[in-house]
């Protein structure tokens, strides 16, 4: 391939949703690949079709803890991201996003490599601006209980750009909105991942609010292109990136077509809606287009029915 140059990459949270779809997409390109986790929300499942190549290797270990490894690029994406999960340890979230950033770019200062963080359209928090710019400060509540995410994702990206001013440090920020699609965790309690395997299961499908708050959701293989993307950018291009689908559809309009989809008589059913979780996600994704050339391509439709398909075999298996 002309002008390939085959690098060694690391991988946080590498066995998770989008770490590992994104290792497989690294290993593809023909990089080595470094898988960095603490399976505390990513599984072995995840990567097992990959243990076989000799570019890829896998280390268990905690990212809140410091690492020394020698590489060219790092992909820091360690951090459970639904509310469920990072709800269940807040102080531990909060030091897998702070104490990770500064042990991630402790090794790019150190080896001189490139280094993306994932950081979340948790940012914004419940916004009053929309759809949401990377201009948009956001509307976050310190002291709630989804803060440990929203505020550990925006001290990491502070980190990230003070290195970037003291240091010089290569830096590439995405902020990631709704992503779904194959290898999400089943119990993860966010609304793609709960209407499936409630619809499956044949239970109550669950609506907090009104049903009428709106999400606008991303296949995975549009997010890790846009990912690749970036991180192939010009050094002077550091972001923030909102990366995410502008098109965006009631939870009440989602549950419904994934009723549709699994042929589910699930009934639909209301509870309050939790502290703080916003009632409108939507991002802005101008700057993705004029810098990446980037926007989504996989229909909605098209992505449900493939995750559809995915965690109706997850089911299959486990009853076998």
């Amino acid at each position: 391939m002309a002008g390939f140059v085959r690098k060694r990459v690391l991988v946080t949270g590498g066995a998770g949703f989008l770490g590992s779809h994104l290792c497989e997409r690294l290993l593809a390109l023909g990089h080595d690949v470094l898988c960095v986790d603490n399976y505390f929300t990513g599984t072995k499942d995840n990567i097992a079709s990959l243990m076989g190549s000799p570019n890829f290797e896998v280390m268990r270990h905690d990212i809140s803890m410091p690492l020394m490894v020698e590489v060219d690029e790092i992909f820091n994406l360690a951090c459970p991201a639904s509310p469920r999960h990072y709800q269940y340890d807040p102080v531990q979230t909060l030091k897998t996003s702070v104490l990770g950033a500064i042990h991630v770019l402790g090794i790019a200062r150190r080896t001189g490599a490139r280094v993306f963080q994932a950081s979340t359209s948790e940012v914004y928090g419940d916004p009053d601006v929309h759809p949401q710019t990377e201009d948009y400060r956001g509307n976050v509540n310190p002291l709630g209980p989804r803060a440990c995410y929203d505020e550990g994702k925006r001290c990491a990206e502070t980190l990230f750009f003070d290195h970037r001013r003291k240091h010089g440090t290569s830096i590439k920020v995405v902020r990631i909105f709704n992503t779904y699609g194959p290898r999400m965790h089943p119990e993860d309690g966010r609304v793609v991942s709960n209407f499936i395997t409630q619809a499956l299961r044949g239970d109550d499908i669950t609506l907090y609010g009104d049903g009428s708050q709106t999400r606008a959701f991303c296949f995975v293989s549009d997010m890790i292109e846009g990912f690749v993307r970036m991180m192939d950018t010009p050094d002077e291009v550091t972001g923030p990136v909102n990366l995410g689908n502008p098109h965006e559809i009631t939870v009440r309009e989602l549950a419904e077509r994934i009723l549709r989809i699994t042929g589910s008589r699930s009934k639909l059913v209301f509870a309050p809606l939790p502290q703080d979780d916003p009632t409108q996600r939507c991002p802005d994704i101008g700057r993705a287009r004029a810098l990446l050339g980037w926007e989504p391509r996989v229909a909605l439709e098209d992505g449900l029915e493939r995750t559809v398909v995915f965690f109706a075999r997850l089911f299959d298996r486990n009853r076998d």
